[in-house]
């Protein structure tokens, strides 16, 4: 019996604040916000993926088990745009070779 293959189709972050991330997370992808369903906010999908914040009552209690990793060709320009917007920088890992920044909701994500 042949199994059709699955696909990746939404990435879901997990919140506190989902209405803040998403904000976060549209004007830094340049991706509108374009639903809001019972506890999840989603971003406009792009490239076949969505994305999506999903309302939790759990405050974060460790380190996270995935990232995302986004480029830039001005890395240093984009970090003050990041800041700009509520994210920061993670000095603890400089050592790595990666612009690593936080987002309001503390996940991480390099560049």
């Amino acid at each position: 019996m042949a199994h059709s293959p699955m696909q990746v189709d939404a990435l879901i972050v997990d919140a506190t604040d989902p209405e803040l991330l998403a904000a976060f997370w549209s004007e830094l992808l340049g991706r509108p916000v374009v639903a809001r369903m019972g506890p999840y906010v989603w971003l406009r999908r792009e490239n076949g993926l969505g994305l999506g914040f999903q309302r939790t009552s759990e405050p974060k209690s460790a380190k996270n088990r995935m990232h995302f990793d986004i480029t830039s060709p001005d890395p240093a320009a984009q970090q003050q745009r990041v800041e700009a917007l509520g994210g920061r920088r993670l000095e603890e890992y400089a050592d790595g070779g990666f612009l690593v920044m936080a987002d309001p909701n503390t996940s991480n994500y390099q560049f």
